[in-house]
């Protein structure tokens, strides 16, 4: 029974690799850096703390895209497990931004990043 559900599992795994390999690997490249790019200058341009959280998140799900696409095309999981990771990382961030967030409204009744200073002590 366990060997019939591996074997399942491992020709999901196959169809899914071959699906994605269908796409040539330079369109997963040039959507990965237009998505990196929007959010970098998102980071960069915005003064809006939620929508700079938005566009980090925006960083980091095109870098799982494109580790995810490296890893399908090089048939190794090893990829994939590493954006699971990034994954954790990025819900971190977005507790850690969200409670930053919360406690500015409340001190400063805005949400702007340029009054970010009157958090100081």
């Amino acid at each position: 029974m366990v060997k019939k559900t591996v074997h399942k599992f491992h020709n999901i795994m196959q169809e899914i690799t071959s699906v994605i390999q269908l796409v040539p690997l330079e369109h997963y490249i040039l959507l990965c850096v237009t998505l990196f790019s929007i959010g970098l200058l998102g980071v960069l341009f915005r003064r809006n703390t939620i929508i700079i959280l938005m566009c980090i998140e925006l960083m980091f799900n095109s870098v799982n895209l494109l580790v995810a696409a490296f890893s399908a095309y090089h048939s190794d999981p090893s990829g994939q497990v590493f954006v699971f990771f990034i994954m954790i990382v990025a819900a971190a961030e977005v507790a850690v931004g969200l409670s930053i967030l919360v406690m500015m409204k409340r001190n400063v009744d805005s949400v702007d990043i340029n009054l970010l200073n009157r958090l100081k002590w």
